[in-house]
């Protein structure tokens, strides 16, 4: 195995706990909490790209799947993948991909990375809020308002953050030969 690519599973893995550890800023709300998972999704694809982001997302599901205390307020398990808030984490998979794949067909600058963070903000909320519907048995309205509808102006500071933050700390960790942007 070469050195870059032993750098960059390192690299995914470091992200795939950052995702974890920001799961645990959390605001309750009635149905879904606000945490700041999707700040480090955010943050995970702007600077990884859709490749290592999106494994990074599936790396973090697999470690709460099997039982590490990594979702919002330190719980873990298939229980809570397939509960009603599942849906939210199964959408971060899509939502790396499609945000790192935003930004390798344009470019990786703060303006981009925001937009491709408020892509990405609508497919996880949308994930969410059919997932939530459906398994938690709800009614459109009571899904969008539960699930979609108080996490939009968040989301967007979020975007935001996530663009900002993510392409400052993606210049400087190109900088230092410590990320490996090749696409394959």
């Amino acid at each position: 195995m070469n050195h870059s690519k032993l750098q960059m599973m390192i690299v995914t893995a470091l992200f795939a706990a950052i995702i974890g550890i920001l799961a645990q800023v959390t605001i309750p709300l009635p149905l879904v909490p606000i945490t700041g998972q999707t700040l480090a999704i955010g943050l995970a694809a702007t600077i990884l790209g859709s490749r290592y982001g999106t494994l990074s997302s599936i790396l973090y599901l697999i470690i709460g799947a099997i039982g590490v205390p990594v979702f919002a307020q330190m719980t873990s398990g298939l229980g809570v993948i397939f509960g009603p808030t599942g849906g939210f984490l199964i959408g971060f998979i899509p939502t790396t991909f499609i945000i790192g794949l935003y930004l390798e067909k344009t470019s990786f600058t703060v303006i981009n990375a925001f937009i491709a963070n408020v892509i990405g903000m609508f497919i996880t909320l949308t994930f969410g809020t059919f997932w939530l519907k459906f398994v938690a048995g709800l009614t459109w309205t009571a899904a969008f308002l539960g699930g979609f509808a108080p996490f939009i102006i968040v989301g967007i500071i979020k975007a935001f953050l996530a663009g900002w933050i993510g392409v400052l700390v993606r210049n400087r960790l190109q900088s230092a030969n410590i990320l490996y942007t090749a696409t394959k």
